[in-house]
């Protein structure tokens, strides 16, 4: 298939990432076929336990950088993802579109939709607002400052 090679989606894939490195395992692997077909279009290796305890380590020492950049630093992180995406919305719209068994619009859809949460993301990285007030001690104020709360794991 054209868009699995545009996207370089192999044969057999790792399904573990720390976000700059895939690791190999070699646990069992869960096979994607399409229902519009019945073809397989790919497989992915699960990941173990070890493996796990890896991207946990890497994303909570990646953390320890991450929450020390400015938001808007973070939020040119997430344009970028949105760039990539918009790149290959067509391909990333028909392998969805094939994989879940939508139609093509639909396919495109999902992707724009994320499309359009970055560019949400990225917004929001330049309008933290938050409160100020007054203190109980004289000549003394308050603020709230936004900060990001630790690693999220996505499945």
């Amino acid at each position: 298939m054209d868009i699995l090679s545009q996207l370089k989606i192999e044969k057999n894939n790792s399904g573990t990432s720390t976000g700059k490195n895939w690791i190999s395992s070699s646990s069992k692997n869960i096979q994607s076929s399409s229902p519009v077909d019945g073809k397989l279009i790919a497989s992915l290796s699960t990941t173990s336990k070890e493996d796990y305890e890896t991207v946990i380590a890497k994303s909570q020492s990646a953390f320890l950088e991450w929450r020390l950049w400015p938001a808007p630093k973070r939020g040119e992180v997430v344009r970028q993802i949105g760039e990539a995406l918009r790149k290959n919305k067509e391909s990333l719209g028909k392998l969805v579109s094939y994989e879940m068994g939508k139609s093509l619009q639909e396919g495109y859809g999902e992707v724009q939709e994320m499309i359009d949460i970055c560019d949400l993301a990225v917004g929001l990285s330049r309008q933290l607002h938050g409160l100020t007030m007054h203190s109980e001690r004289a000549a003394h104020r308050m603020y709230e400052q936004w900060h990001p709360l630790g690693i999220v794991g996505i499945i």
